[in-house]
């Protein structure tokens, strides 16, 4: 099942509908075409190699194809040469590298050296991560070439480091190790270098192409510590959101400030007039600007009114804790810095989209809504299977009589399990749902540890899964009760059906 957010399928939607041109021609093309027979002699030759496997009709290929020569291009000068597989003809070489998906992008150190490209699928991210992977974790900084490394990468953090402090040169050189994918990382031993940029050994220096460009950390040297300091640093004080940026702010574990907004007048402006509130609260919140013309549909799902912009939102992002600010109000920086505020001082409620709680509920299976998701699934010392459907998807249909008799089974043992659903196109739920139907237990103790079911979807695998995974291990068959498929009232499946993606703002894409 491919993972789905809202946003970053209408991101790459939109994206898409911009970005596809034809490719270049293939006798002009920096993209070398491999087959079976050629691949692995390629790699072999090749220190390293991004590989994208791809389909002729897949329209995120198309829309990935100039991108992806214009990176060929810039990269081919330093040696890094981006090459690409036709998996409709291809198949076996596709098998072998567990494509299942397109276009996956892999990077190969040698045929039997790969693994997943982190990075977005933008020219400009294409050529930073491939050659952050072309680079030691740490590179060498001097004075004759400090300047140069600078500009290796909109962003590069540089560790001024006396070489007889053991202990910080091993804190900084295992986080650049870690985030060797994320951030280039140099260092240097030469106090008086560290004096010319203005800092003291141990320090490390964080420089970027945007903002105050250059930022310096002058604390213990800690891995943690860095890091969380460099996750802040890093990131614009009101940034643009769009496809290459989602994930870092996903990412960054707290809030993101939306500000929509039609027009790049209109961006600018705000930028500038929120930056002092963002400078503010740097490190607690981030701000961003979206184009309400190309991702306006992503208001809706921030409790907005969809295409009345300019527009404010909060999104608790590990929570999904929604805030949107009164439409009928003016988009001043002023009053909203009051409420961006009270959202950080827990004064203000998040909003839930929720259909009305039900008065009384009908049949054997727990109807849940956003307003009473908390009660039912989470504050409780019971075992709480939940289904997350979509009313239009015919899987959860085909699902329904089967999870109606699987509530039957536990209808005397309702203090200890509960088997419920809850439609998220029309409540606001905390979870991420991927598809439907999504299927989870929440165990008693345990309800921050959700476990998903992945297995058949038969009344018997159910009652399996909830006694292995709940605390109470209650089985829903009592002892000498017939096996679902040795009754002659109950239907069971064969296998679980495939998932029914949840859609974009937009259109379901082919892949993410």
């Amino acid at each position: 099942m491919r993972s789905f957010t809202p946003l970053v399928l209408s991101l790459l939607g939109a994206a898409a509908a911009v970005s596809a041109t034809e490719p270049a021609d293939a006798a002009d093309s920096n993209v070398i075409s491999l087959t079976k027979d050629t691949f692995d002699d390629f790699v072999k030759e090749h220190d390293l190699v991004l590989a994208e496997f791809y389909a002729p009709w897949c329209g995120h290929c198309k829309a990935l194809a100039p991108k992806y020569e214009e990176a060929a291009t810039e990269l081919k000068g330093k040696n890094i040469p981006l090459v690409k597989v036709d998996c409709t003809v291809e198949e076996d070489l596709c098998q072998i590298y567990d494509v299942d998906g397109y276009p996956t992008l892999k990077v190969f150190r040698g045929p039997d050296s790969h693994k997943s490209y982190g990075g977005a699928r933008q020219t400009e991210s294409i050529v930073s991560y491939m050659t952050k992977q072309s680079m030691p974790a740490v590179s060498s900084v001097t004075e004759e070439n400090l300047e140069d490394f600078k500009t290796m990468d909109k962003i590069v953090i540089v560790g001024y480091v006396s070489s007889d402090d053991k202990t910080a040169n091993k804190s900084f050189t295992s986080l650049a190790e870690s985030q060797r994918d994320t951030y280039l990382f140099g260092a240097s031993n030469d106090a008086a270098l560290a004096k010319a940029e203005g800092v003291k050994q141990p320090s490390v220096v964080l420089y970027k192409d945007f903002d105050e460009k250059k930022a310096v950390y002058d604390g213990k040297l800690e891995e943690e510590a860095i890091l969380k300091w460099v996750k802040t640093a890093s990131t614009p004080l009101v940034g643009e959101l769009g496809p290459e940026t989602y994930s870092m702010y996903m990412a960054a574990g707290v809030p993101l400030a939306y500000i929509f907004a039609e027009t790049a007048e209109e961006r600018e402006k705000f930028a500038e007039d929120f930056r002092p509130i963002a400078e503010k609260h740097r490190g607690a919140i981030n701000v961003v600007t979206l184009d309400a013309k190309l991702f306006g549909a992503h208001a809706s799902n921030l409790n907005l009114e969809p295409e009345k912009f300019p527009a404010f939102a909060i999104q608790e992002t590990t929570k999904n804790a929604k805030y949107p600010y009164d439409q009928s109000k003016k988009i001043d920086a002023k009053e909203i810095g009051k409420f961006i505020k009270n959202v950080l001082d827990g004064k203000v409620e998040p909003s839930i989209k929720s259909e009305p709680i039900p008065e009384s509920q009908e049949g054997f299976v727990t109807v849940v809504v956003g307003r009473n998701y908390q009660e039912v699934v989470i504050d409780n010392e019971k075992d709480v299977l939940v289904e997350f459907y979509a009313p239009w998807c015919g899987h959860c249909k085909s699902l329904a009589p089967k999870y109606e008799e699987l509530a039957a089974l536990y209808s005397d043992a309702a203090d200890k399990v509960v088997i419920a659903k809850i439609d998220a196109t029309a409540n606001d739920v905390p979870d991420s749902i991927t598809g439907f139907p999504t299927i989870k237990l929440y165990p008693a103790g345990k309800k921050d540890e959700p476990v998903e079911y992945a297995g058949s979807r038969t009344v018997e695998d159910l009652v399996q899964f909830i006694k292995e995974n709940g605390k109470h291990e209650v089985d829903g068959l009592p002892e000498g009760a017939k096996k679902p498929e040795e009754r002659a009232d109950v239907t069971v499946s064969e296998s679980k059906a495939a998932e029914t993606p949840a859609p974009s703002d937009k259109e379901a894409h082919d892949e993410l």
